[in-house]
C-alpha cells in the first residue's frame, strides 16, 4: 500500500494544503517518512489522516463556486470499531459544507472493506446535502464494499453503481468528472 499515492494529476488545478478553506490547509508532506498505516501496511505519506486508524483520504478537488468536492479514499472504512463516518462527517465534511460545498464525489477503489454500525451520520449528511441541493456519489467502490453498504440500506444515502463505475475518472479533468457524475445523479434523482 505504500506505493499507492493519491491521484496527483490534478495538482495543477487544486491542492488542499494551499486552500485556506480546506481542513488540511498548511499541511506539509514528506516523500520519505512513512508514518501512517492501515494495520501493518504503511501508507504513502501524501494521504491525509482523518482521525481513523484505518481510513485515509485526499481531497483531490474542491470547487466552491459550483459547490462540489472530489475525495479519494484508501484503507478500511470501519464504522463498527472506529466510527469512521463520524470522523469524516464531523471533522472534514462539515468544514467543507460550511464553505458552501454540498455535492461530494467519493472515489473508493482503494477502500478494501466496510464494517457498518448505524446510519445516523449518513442520514444527517444526506439530509444536509439534499437541503442544499446537493448529493453524495460513490465512484468505483469495490462490489463487496457496496454490497456491505447495501446490506444495511446505506445505499439510500448515496448514488452509486451503474454508469458511475464505468467512468474512467483519471482521463478527465475534475470539472468534466463532476459534469459526468452530475448527469447520472440528475437522471437517477430526477432533479
Amino acid at each position: 500500500m505504500h506505493t499507492l499515492e493519491p491521484y496527483w494529476n490534478w495538482r495543477q488545478h487544486y491542492t488542499a494544503e494551499e486552500d485556506e478553506r480546506s481542513p488540511f490547509h498548511g499541511r506539509e508532506y514528506s516523500e520519505f517518512e512513512f508514518t501512517n498505516a492501515v494495520y501493518d501496511h504503511v501508507l504513502h505519506p501524501q494521504w491525509d489522516e482523518i482521525g481513523s486508524e484505518t481510513l485515509y483520504i485526499k481531497i483531490l478537488f474542491a470547487d466552491y463556486e459550483d459547490g462540489y468536492c472530489i475525495i479519494e479514499m484508501i484503507g478500511e472504512w470501519n464504522d463498527l470499531l472506529h466510527n469512521d463516518i463520524m470522523l469524516l462527517k464531523r471533522d472534514i465534511i462539515e468544514q467543507l459544507m460550511a464553505h458552501g460545498l454540498h455535492s461530494f464525489i467519493l472515489i473508493g477503489e482503494n477502500v478494501l472493506n466496510f464494517h457498518s454500525s448505524d446510519d445516523t451520520y449518513y442520514q444527517e449528511w444526506w439530509e444536509e446535502c439534499e437541503d442544499a441541493g446537493g448529493w453524495i456519489a460513490l465512484l468505483n467502490f469495490r462490489q463487496h464494499v457496496l454490497a456491505d453498504m447495501q446490506a444495511i440500506d446505506l445505499d439510500r444515502f448515496f448514488i452509486s453503481g451503474g454508469k458511475l463505475d464505468a467512468i474512467d475518472w483519471r482521463t478527465v479533468n475534475p470539472e468534466d468528472l463532476y459534469e459526468r457524475v452530475k448527469g447520472q445523479v440528475v437522471k437517477r434523482l430526477g432533479i
